[in-house]
């Protein structure tokens, strides 16, 4: 009898541990990583189908701006676990270069030349569906026929097929906190340094300590994060797209 009490007390914990790790498994991973005596906040994002992006109020050109209203604009059993800005912006918070979301493309693939970080070579874009993302610099993503629900353009390319880009230079004093987005094995690496960095120490940790494949640069001085897990919101400014981490929750 008592061997039989034990066996189920075993099985049931077992399967309470399974349970945890299927629901663990659907949320955010996130962690923080020393590199070259810098501290880098890491995302992982393995579920694409819970990643979206947000730019203005529903039915409205209204811009959202800020992490805490992304709430308001999610249905009544969905939690927002993670956010970050998605990519570069003018002063009307309208995206500098491509934007896609839900299937809609809302502003084009930008391949002017100009001013700024967007616009150093080669900017790249970000895209995905529910099954697949892709991170291309923006003249191989014209080439791709990629059916994007979702994609924003921003630049420069800090890591392609592995190589940091050569326009970086390792004793740059330009010092920045910044943010970018990687990938590998179609897992999405979503970074924010937690000191001012130069471009090149951003790449090198994406590349060396990440190994991913390919990375993105998102921004710079303004580039903040949100966290639920961890009750953080780093943000002190306005944006204009938004990443985030949209779970299902149970409001039964």
């Amino acid at each position: 009898m008592y061997t039989r009490f034990r066996q189920k007390i075993q099985l049931s914990a077992i399967l309470l541990f399974s349970l945890l790790s299927i629901q663990s498994e659907a949320h955010v991973k996130s962690y923080t990583h020393e590199y070259n005596d810098l501290n880098f906040t890491v995302v992982e994002v393995h579920d694409l189908s819970k990643l979206r992006l947000f730019l203005n109020q529903q039915e409205s050109k209204t811009p959202i701006n800020y992490f805490a209203n992304i709430p308001m604009q999610l249905g009544q059993c969905e939690q927002m676990l993670f956010a970050m800005n998605a990519g570069m912006f003018h002063h009307t918070f309208h995206p500098v270069g491509l934007y896609i979301a839900n299937n809609k493309k809302l502003f084009p693939l930008n391949l002017h030349r100009g001013w700024g970080n967007f616009y150093l070579q080669p900017n790249g874009v970000l895209a995905w569906n529910s099954k697949q993302a892709i991170i291309l610099n923006s003249p191989q993503y014209t080439k791709k026929k990629f059916k994007a629900d979702y994609a924003t353009q921003s630049g420069p390319m800090l890591v392609s097929n592995r190589r940091i880009n050569p326009i970086f230079m390792a004793e740059s004093a330009s010092l920045r906190i910044r943010n970018a987005v990687g990938i590998k094995d179609q897992v999405l690496y979503f970074v924010l340094t937690e000191q001012a960095v130069s471009f090149y120490a951003l790449a090198s940790f994406m590349q060396q300590k990440l190994k991913l494949e390919q990375a993105l640069y998102l921004d710079g001085s303004i580039s903040a994060m949100y966290l639920a897990e961890k009750d953080i919101n780093t943000q002190s400014s306005p944006f204009g797209p938004m990443f985030a981490y949209i779970e299902d929750q149970s409001c039964s």
